[in-house]
């Protein structure tokens, strides 16, 4: 069979194929909401995801413990170990407790404990609803970050951002569902710095327009986003006109929707050449604004400018937004590090939680704070009462989320005096991902992709749960 008769072979059986491929075609570019929403009005429109990569010690930041000043050096009790696997860095080795050194505070009306290093935040306490029973099987960064960003510890499975784009479709044709941001973390002697990779923001299975837009930090916001010199608008115009025709005509031959993803793809990388340096340009933000976000503000690709970017993005529709902070893989000197990984994310998470109250935008949006894993309340290293490193802890870590009809002033879950196991409430990754969705509208049991032979869902195959008690 020669090339063009093959061709035409291929669209008939597209075509006519009633129960085949033509239809799973079709339903890959069919919105999901009418079969996925829940019943009534979304509580959110927007999340922005603050994904601190490397895992924060909740024994540090926001899990409170202080009988543990008595157990410094002392040997982990085996009835709260239990025999339960740790990474190579601890097996064989004795763990011993250490305390956090630094001091904790009753916050705001609600009294919510919270470390000194967090004296921004702590004055939203009110807003927070802080989540202490987070836990997760993964032991290891990479598989640990893979499943909180796409629900599955193994590569290929679509991306949060992805599934929302996906299930909800564009509020803004000139800009992405889902953007990506990483920031420059602190400097100031960080170590064991992991890298990103992509498919932590991309859409797996789903049609390619659904993945991420990673944001750069330096030149364009978006590579390639400028012409060439001795191109204007007009001329690239004219060129995407003509590729669309030909990529019409290749879809019409042979029905791949790829071939259409393509299409409304080039369509958005021009709009994105207006839209795009209007997002990013922060000169027309208030002085106020600016000293709000803290000094780190001005400089491109810190976490302060991306929180202030993040906010820009929700005022022009953009559904997704995740920032990306490095830097929390703390085995050793974590007293320093974490007081600079404490100062880059502190005051703008403060200022992008009043910033988006006070443009009415709060209501609207979920924020989510969490990393991928905790950290022992044993330490690593030279293990001193103001020198101490912790190892990975995937039995319970903390994470907090704000707005988006969420109750604000409220700890959810407890855990062992040890920050060890989860003692009450367990929240599952999982339960984390079925409650995101709901708040936006979405039943997460009903917003699922047939791919090899299983309806992929963000939740996975086992039982997850709306954490119905933290709703407001």
């Amino acid at each position: 069979m020669d090339q063009n008769n093959f061709l035409r072979a291929r669209r008939q059986f597209l075509q006519t194929s009633g129960m085949g491929l033509g239809v799973s075609a079709l339903g890959s570019l069919l919105p999901q909401n009418a079969l996925a929403h829940n019943d009534g009005a979304p509580a959110a429109k927007h999340v922005i995801f603050l994904f601190m990569a490397g895992a924060p010690s909740q024994v540090d930041l926001f899990d409170y413990k202080p009988g543990l000043d008595k157990q410094l050096k002392k040997p982990l009790p085996e009835s709260i170990s239990q025999g339960q696997r740790v990474t190579a860095m601890t097996r064989g080795k004795e763990q011993l407790v250490v305390p956090s050194m630094f001091k904790f505070n009753q916050a705001g009306k609600s009294g919510l404990w919270m470390s000194e290093l967090l004296p921004h935040l702590s004055e939203h306490a009110d807003r927070l609803c802080i989540l202490k029973s987070l836990n997760t099987n993964a032991i290891n960064h990479d598989p640990a970050k893979t499943f909180v960003c796409t629900g599955s510890e193994l590569p290929g499975k679509a991306s949060m951002g992805a599934w929302l784009s996906y299930g909800l479709g564009s509020m803004n044709k000139d800009l992405p569902d889902f953007i990506v941001l990483t920031s420059a973390f602190w400097t100031g002697g960080t170590r064991n710095v992991q890298g990103l990779y992509s498919r932590l923001w991309g859409s797996g299975f789903l049609p390619s327009k659904h993945q991420g837009v990673a944001f750069q930090t330096n030149g364009d916001p978006v590579l390639f986003l400028s012409n060439p010199k001795g191109v204007d608008s007009e001329v690239r115009r004219r060129m995407l006109d003509a590729a669309g025709a030909l990529n019409r005509k290749h879809l019409g031959e042979i029905g791949d929707t790829e071939i259409e993803t393509t299409i409304a793809q080039q369509e958005m990388a021009f709009r994105m050449q207006a839209s795009v340096p209007e997002l990013t340009d922060l000169s027309k933000e208030s002085k106020e604004v600016l000293e709000s976000y803290g000094p780190e503000v001005h400089k491109n690709g810190s976490f302060a400018r991306n929180c202030l970017q993040a906010r820009r993005m929700v005022e022009r529709g953009v559904r997704f937004i995740q920032l990306f902070h490095r830097g929390w893989d703390h085995h050793s000197i974590l007293p320093k590090q974490l007081r600079g990984q404490a100062y880059d994310i502190d005051q703008p998470c403060a200022a992008l939680i009043e910033d988006l109250k006070q443009r009415g935008l709060l209501d609207d949006t979920l924020i989510v704070f969490a990393g991928e894993f905790g950290r022992t309340v044993y330490g690593q290293g030279k293990i001193s009462r103001d020198d101490y490193g912790r190892d990975h802890h995937p039995r319970c870590f903390s994470g907090w989320l704000c707005g988006g009809g969420i109750k604000g002033g409220i700890s959810y879950g407890k855990t062992d005096d040890f920050s060890y196991n989860v003692a009450e409430d367990p929240v599952a990754v999982r339960d984390l991902h079925a409650t995101l969705l709901h708040q936006l509208g979405i039943d997460y049991q009903k917003l699922n992709f047939p791919f090899q032979g299983l309806d992929q869902k963000l939740t996975g195959v086992e039982e997850a749960r709306v954490i119905r008690e933290i709703l407001s």
